[in-house]
């Protein structure tokens, strides 16, 4: 009975310090796989989380997945740390948070590319096939064979979603514009494979592109190395990386990750449910500095600009492949 009193004793004490706990808790980070320095995806989420710390002085707590194996491990441990809101990077872990959120109804989760309908979960999902579009314009017009080429990373519905909007874009420019189209393959390890990435690009390049866009995370690395070698233009995604080769990547279509985790560490309030960055919130854009200003041309902005509003009003509708697994645009 003594046992059981100061058992009970024990656990109605936790249960009084958890509202301050909340109150204090350190928000979370979940790193896909690829890991947080791929230059693209995953250290967009990185350079989010690190503008929240530099401009309130606040801690998060951070870890990287190494395996398939590790999601609902790490998805758990997370949570029992006491971490809230938990940013979750990567459609892959849509089902591990859809089986893991339930059992934690007090913590805040947000996943960035999925949709989780969960009460404790807010889905962040970007139109990226817009922003895709613009960049496809731009290749088109910088183009000097009529072919561009896209190598994306893992072949999933996300990645021939950029790839279809890459080909709606280039062929609204010229629609004999020829756009190929490879990935580099069916298991996570795509995120992470330069050489290959680089091997795809060389056999585009040899089909015939000067122009060629990555959507691949680390692999795309390779991708934009390989361009540069050969000296044909690259295009890259999620972060800006036309600093990596100034004057061979021609831009980078930028999906705000960092501002999706900036925005859920900082918010005062969490919201459930369905947030969709595009380009009106540009939360996917065309990046413009001084690593590529010498190399985009005004016609190709005054064109894309243009487009952009149209999308935005209306007036353009540029297909979305993951509604139903097909594309308006052969490639």
């Amino acid at each position: 009975m003594t046992i059981t009193r100061r058992l009970l004793a024990g656990t109605a004490l936790a249960a009084l310090a958890l509202p301050a706990l909340a109150q204090d808790a350190e928000p979370g980070l979940i790193i896909d796989l690829g890991g947080k320095f791929d230059k693209s995806f995953n250290e967009s989420a990185f350079t989010g989380a690190q503008r929240w710390v530099e401009e309130t002085g606040g801690d998060y707590r951070e870890t990287e997945l190494a395996t398939e194996a590790q999601r609902e491990q790490t998805m758990r441990r997370m949570a029992e740390s006491g971490a809230n809101p938990i940013v979750v990077l990567g459609f892959a872990n849509a089902s591990t948070l859809d089986a893991v959120a339930p059992d934690y109804p007090d913590t805040d989760f947000a996943i960035v590319d999925s949709v989780v309908d969960q009460p404790n979960v807010q889905s962040i999902v970007f139109t990226e096939h817009t922003g895709s579009y613009l960049v496809g314009m731009m290749a088109a017009m910088a183009s000097e064979t009529g072919t561009v080429s896209f190598v994306g990373g893992m072949d999933i519905p996300l990645i021939q979603k950029f790839a279809c909007g890459y080909a709606q874009g280039a062929k609204a420019v010229d629609p004999d514009t020829e756009v190929i189209v490879n990935m580099t393959g069916t298991t996570p390890a795509a995120w992470n494979d330069p050489g290959r990435g680089g091997e795809l690009t060389r056999a585009q390049i040899a089909q015939g592109s000067d122009v060629v866009y990555a959507a691949a995370g680390g692999t795309g690395v390779g991708v934009l190395q390989a361009a540069a070698d050969e000296g044909i233009f690259s295009i890259g995604v999620d972060s800006n990386q036309n600093h990596l080769h100034p004057g061979s990547v021609l831009t980078s279509m930028m999906k705000r990750v960092d501002n999706a985790v900036y925005d859920v560490f900082s918010a005062e309030e969490f919201t459930p449910g369905v947030i969709v960055k595009d380009l009106e919130s540009e939360g996917v854009a065309y990046a413009l500095d001084e690593n590529n200003e010498g190399v985009v041309t005004e016609d190709m902005l005054q064109a894309v600009d243009e487009a952009r509003m149209q999308i935005i009003n209306g007036e353009i509708e540029v297909h979305d492949y993951t509604t139903d697994n097909s594309c308006p645009v052969a490639y």
